[in-house]
């Protein structure tokens, strides 16, 4: 197989996938449907990070390093990754252990859980992808706005 499998006809639901700074903050979300590889869903989000605003210079699109797991260990991916200069640390399939990723990997995790300690979120009671993303964004906001120091 040269590529992700684009579809797993059994899963039925969706997926939250989220992309996190270095301490866990939530910078981008998006809602897939489960029968979607995760793969498919990177370069969406690496393209829709916001503009951060900085003292100097211009504003900052692109993360320094990205961290993933082997279900993101694809060339393709690697080549869009190093077209916008941004580090690769994936985990390679049938190489390494994931384990070495895992101190990184942790505040993905913790991020995850943060958004399904929304009610609303942990069972997709809305019909409509768009409104269970707009749930999905302000949990983000929330959690964003309570883990930032005042």
């Amino acid at each position: 197989m040269t590529g992700p499998n684009p579809v797993d006809r059994g899963k039925t639901g969706s997926k939250i996938h989220v992309l996190t700074d270095a301490g866990g903050l939530p910078l981008v979300v998006a809602v897939s449907g489960a029968n979607r590889h995760d793969s498919q869903a990177l370069i969406p989000l690496v393209a829709s990070i916001p503009a951060i605003r900085s003292r100097r210079g211009a504003r900052r699109r692109r993360p320094a390093t990205l961290r993933a797991d082997k279900g993101y260990d694809y060339p393709d991916l690697r080549r869009f990754l190093r077209r916008r200069r941004i580090t690769v640390r994936i985990a390679r399939r049938g190489v390494e252990s994931s384990e070495r990723l895992g101190r990184y990997r942790w505040k993905a995790e913790r991020t995850l859980a943060w958004l399904g300690g929304y009610r609303r979120l942990t069972v997709r009671y809305e019909r409509d992808g768009h409104n269970f993303l707009g749930f999905l964004c302000l949990a983000a906001a929330i959690t964003c706005w309570k883990k930032l120091p005042t």
